[in-house]
């Protein structure tokens, strides 16, 4: 069974700077290459991304590309660093955006992110991991995204400058563990609804 991976990686730098998420990312992907799981990273800060509550603002507007790759997807991936304790200001757009297809359908009537599963990845050095994470994962099970057990994986670094994930994570047996059992709680929970579609009943849109 073929399962395919979208990653939002949410760093506030372009694909020709070093991204410390896209660092992390890269462990999962590793797991995901071993089990024939394909994937597509797309780096939102090399887009124009236009600001609304749709899934098309207009001309100019990239996000309905990037958009047609998570309905094809099995897997949502939302990669962030932290900033201020928060998610970062890509992120935040990235579920508005989302949010913005929402009321989009399936073939069954069902909200369009019905049967994908979505995770989550954030670094940085400052507390705010998990309330990121919170803030993520709730909005993709509002959305219609199925959110598994323990898909939160983050690397957070001594307070101020201190060390980055590619400097000291790659060795710490916590964060990998995170990574192992996230990707594959993913991979098991998507499998089982490509086979096991959610039942249109009492869900589909109104």
């Amino acid at each position: 069974m073929q399962l395919h991976t979208v990653v939002l990686n949410c760093s506030l730098k372009k694909s020709d700077e070093t991204s410390h998420t896209q660092a992390l990312i890269d462990e999962s992907l590793k797991i995901f290459k071993d089990h024939d799981v394909t994937y597509d990273i797309v780096r939102l800060a090399d887009y124009n991304i236009g600001y609304g509550i749709t899934d098309n603002t207009g001309e100019g507007d990239d996000w309905p590309e990037i958009y047609e790759k998570v309905k094809a997807a099995d897997i949502l991936i939302i990669g962030t660093p932290l900033w201020l304790g928060e998610k970062s200001s890509i992120a935040a757009h990235a579920i508005e955006r989302l949010y913005g297809a929402s009321n989009h359908t399936n073939e069954k009537g069902q909200a369009v992110y019905y049967n994908k599963v979505g995770g989550v990845v954030i670094t940085g050095n400052e507390d705010g991991a998990k309330n990121a994470a919170r803030s993520i994962l709730y909005a993709l099970s509002h959305i219609g995204f199925t959110i598994p057990p323990n898909v939160d994986t983050y690397w957070v670094g001594e307070a101020g400058p201190g060390p980055s994930y590619m400097e000291a994570g790659r060795d710490n047996d916590f964060t990998q563990n995170n990574v192992k059992t996230m990707t594959h709680n993913l991979m098991h929970m998507a499998r089982i609804l490509k086979e096991n579609p959610i039942p249109a009943e009492g869900n589909v849109m109104a």
